[in-house]
């Protein structure tokens, strides 16, 4: 299937602030109007933030899909910010002052995240904004984040190859669950694999890397195919997948499209025990809305689960069910962005300072005792330390661990120390950004 560019975004690259104290209150801003004036006279002076902090309140910004083909999936992410925040201001907020949130619908459209980012940045005034969730809307969010020098929070597993000095990512790097879902197929003796996603950036680079991994580990990637998002059509899809003589299906579909594809694999007979799909996202919410019938038994790669056995995931756990209710599941992305939250907040409170560029040099060796484990700020490259767990859908409609690896593993998200990775080292996941679909 042929790649749908993505329109590029033109963005005018301005020069990060100098940036004063606290006390100093909006010392630090500035207004839509005088950054336009700016641009309009081609002056090359620095442009400040408009961030006030002179009151009892500081904005940060919300920005996910309410809409569109992605809602299935990002609006309990948007839950889960406002638990976060509400938690935060209930004692005390952040260095004494309050969390006043600005909320945005991206709309599932990667132009309408940059958009939204933007208004966020320069017209809301935010000190920090949270969310996306494909690769295709933190694309096209992150010229906007470069360019003012503000700070992205980005909450969900990604496809690597990337780092950002605006960006924090919460989610999983590639080595985090792309590789330890890779070594449980092979420890399970799956050697032929079926490749099936969506049609832009992340499922394209994740399987690079699964192709990478095959090449140097005795197994053999039989198929691969790619869909448009939102796509409901998987007949052809699953027939190329029945004849294929795979083993395992590695699955990267996002959004709805999971619904058709697990329905029509459902109907064609093949099965979890002797077919099994091994999915990057597939959270606890979405079990529902595809049904159990259509997943029981199948296996999914993440850093949390809402089974782990812990005393902050039970209270997490507990807390969401009491705000949302008793029916909601927990899920890994959800819990990142309300880790990302804790951990934005941490990094203010070491710099003593909402200014960007303060809590960036605070960044590194930050902690938080998160419901998914104690995870660690790599300051170097902006992820986090995370432990990767596969796990497999019960009969309860929940995800159940079958393996975690033993340890927080160290983000790499360039996979520099993985010798069967040395060709793609280098290679930017965007590829140039010519290959992700609009979507």
């Amino acid at each position: 299937m042929a790649h749908v560019g993505i329109r590029k975004l033109a963005v005018t690259v301005i020069a990060a602030a100098s940036v004063v104290s606290m006390s100093a209150g909006c010392g630090w801003g500035r207004t839509v109007a005088d950054k336009e004036a700016m641009e309009s006279s081609g002056s090359n002076e620095p442009v400040q933030s408009c961030v006030d902090t002179s009151g009892g309140n500081v904005k940060i910004g919300f920005v996910n899909s309410l809409s569109g083909t992605m809602a299935i999936s990002e609006k309990t992410v948007s839950d889960s910010l406002h638990m976060a925040v509400d938690e935060i201001n209930a004692k005390g907020g952040v260095l004494g002052k309050k969390l006043e949130v600005v909320q945005q619908d991206g709309k599932s459209e990667p132009a309408v995240f940059a958009e939204k980012a933007k208004t966020l940045i320069e017209k809301n005034c935010v000190a920090a904004v949270f969310g996306g969730w494909t690769s295709a809307s933190r694309k096209a969010m992150k010229p906007v984040f470069e360019a003012d020098n503000a700070l992205l929070f980005y909450p969900l597993q990604y496809e690597g190859m990337e780092s950002s000095p605006n960006i924090f990512y919460s989610g999983a790097a590639p080595n985090q669950q792309i590789v330890p879902a890779l070594d449980y197929l092979k420890q399970q003796g799956h050697r032929k694999l079926f490749l099936v996603g969506s049609d832009y950036v992340f499922p394209q680079t994740a399987n690079r890397i699964v192709k990478a991994y095959a090449e140097g580990n005795g197994m053999e990637v039989v198929g691969e195919e790619y869909t448009p998002m939102g796509s409901t059509d998987f007949s052809t899809i699953v027939n190329k997948l029945k004849t294929s003589g795979a083993d395992a299906v590695v699955n990267t579909l996002n959004g709805d499209s999971n619904v058709a594809f697990f329905k029509e694999y459902k109907a064609s007979g093949m099965q979890a025990d002797t077919l099994p799909v091994i999915s990057m996202s597939i959270a606890e919410e979405e079990v529902a809305s595809i049904g159990l019938d259509n997943v029981k038994g199948q296996l999914t790669a993440w850093n949390y689960y809402q089974t782990l056995d812990s005393k902050e995931n039970k209270k997490f756990v507990k807390d969401f069910k009491a705000r949302y209710g008793k029916d909601r599941p927990t899920s890994d992305p959800m819990e990142s962005a309300y880790t990302s939250v804790y951990l934005w907040k941490a990094m203010v409170e070491k710099a003593k300072s909402f200014a960007v560029d303060d809590v960036k040099k605070a960044a590194d060796g930050i902690t938080f005792d998160a419901p998914e484990g104690k995870v660690t700020v790599d300051g170097e490259n902006h992820h986090i330390y995370k432990t990767s767990y596969i796990g497999k859908i019960g009969g309860d409609s929940l995800i159940h661990t079958v393996w975690k690896s033993s340890k927080a593993i160290k983000p790499d998200p360039y996979l520099k120390t993985y010798q069967w990775a040395k060709s793609l080292q280098g290679a930017q996941s965007d590829a140039s950004d010519s290959s992700e679909s609009s979507k």
